[in-house]
């Protein structure tokens, strides 16, 4: 049970991502039915927007804030003061995940564009010292650079399916604008 759970807060962005995709199951079945494709990818990013980038974003705020010793030594590095300004940007992106959970579509693309930056930047960094330094420690290599990937990619698709298919009950393929008063 300890290695469980020490696989499940290790790679807290798969666990996110899955905990996502419960909490979809969830909203889905207390919706009633039919359900249509825009109903599905709308509680699809929502919840995707909540776990995968707000509370994991959080998560990760909290472990190099405070618990930066600990996170340096999973990822292969030395401790540093550089931790805390990843610790605060991650708040910053996880409040942006929170405000965008329901949303206008304006807002989403926000939530994702800027994470995403982000993530695949960390990815390329995990790449540079995989090769320069040999840096195959598990918050380098493992499952966090795949995610570091595969979390962007999976966001601007259920954003691309979201513009495509409209909201439930409001189809519409304009984005507004997310700074004006009707963008939230």
């Amino acid at each position: 049970m300890a290695e469980f759970i020490k696989f499940v807060l290790s790679n807290f962005t798969l666990t996110f991502l899955v905990i996502g995709f419960v909490a979809t199951m969830i909203a889905l079945l207390l919706r009633p039915r039919p359900w249509n494709s825009a109903v599905v990818v709308e509680e699809l990013l929502a919840w995707f927007l909540f776990f995968s980038i707000g509370v994991s974003f959080f998560y990760n705020f909290v472990m190099h804030v405070f618990f930066g010793e600990m996170s340096a030594r999973f990822i292969g590095w030395q401790q540093s003061p550089f931790q805390a300004e990843v610790g605060t940007a991650s708040l910053g992106y996880a409040v942006v995940g929170f405000l965008a959970f329901r949303a206008s579509l304006g807002m989403r693309l926000l939530a994702i564009v800027g994470p995403s930056c982000f993530l695949l930047g960390a990815a390329v960094g995990h790449i540079v010292q995989m090769i320069e330094t040999h840096n195959f420690a598990p918050g380098n290599a493992g499952i966090i650079f795949y995610t570091d990937i595969g979390l962007p990619i999976l966001g601007f698709v259920l954003l691309g399916l979201q513009y495509r298919l409209g909201r439930p009950g409001k189809p519409s393929k304009e984005i507004p604008n997310p700074t004006s008063d009707s963008g939230l």
